[in-house]
């Protein structure tokens, strides 16, 4: 099974994709570690990050399917964000016929900013991207996913799922 996540920038996508990782004994696939490690300090802006992450797509499609063909669980902590980059996970579960789940944090922007803020403290080597200005310009880009993409989504409302 596929496990993926939508939430704005702050909603606490990777805490959660670690939560689901342990929870279901699954192989999480960071897209901020590969990034770090592949390209460091190169991601200074929106479209240093649509240029870096763009390239590691093909690699990570293709590992994550072997991994699905295998009978794992893969967790990837990769956005969701928007209809195209769902497009790009439907992709990777459909080809192969593996079933998913489309995890989607609905959480208000001023907990997503405040998260942000004591993000930067914790990770100080984040802080030049990870302000309110960068917040506002992924924000406009940000599509919730609906039920007419065809996904099967399981949505938290600040991060609490319902029973």
């Amino acid at each position: 099974m596929l496990l993926f996540l939508c939430g704005k920038m702050g909603a606490g996508k990777s805490t959660k994709a670690v939560e689901l990782a342990i929870d279901s004994n699954a192989v999480l696939l960071s897209e901020d570690e590969w990034l770090e490690s592949l390209y460091p300090n190169k991601i200074q802006s929106l479209e240093d990050y649509v240029k870096y992450s763009n390239r590691l797509k093909p690699l990570v499609k293709a590992l994550v399917q072997n991994m699905l063909n295998t009978g794992m669980t893969v967790v990837m902590d990769f956005p969701a964000n928007t209809t195209k980059q769902r497009e790009w996970f439907k992709s990777i579960f459909s080809e192969v016929g593996a079933d998913h789940k489309l995890i989607y944090l609905d959480v208000p922007n001023e907990v997503c900013l405040a998260q942000i803020a004591k993000r930067r403290i914790e990770q100080p080597q984040r802080a030049a991207t990870d302000t309110e200005a960068m917040f506002e310009q992924v924000t406009k880009y940000f599509v919730a996913p609906t039920s007419n993409e065809g996904f099967n989504i399981v949505t938290t409302i600040n991060g609490v799922c319902p029973h």
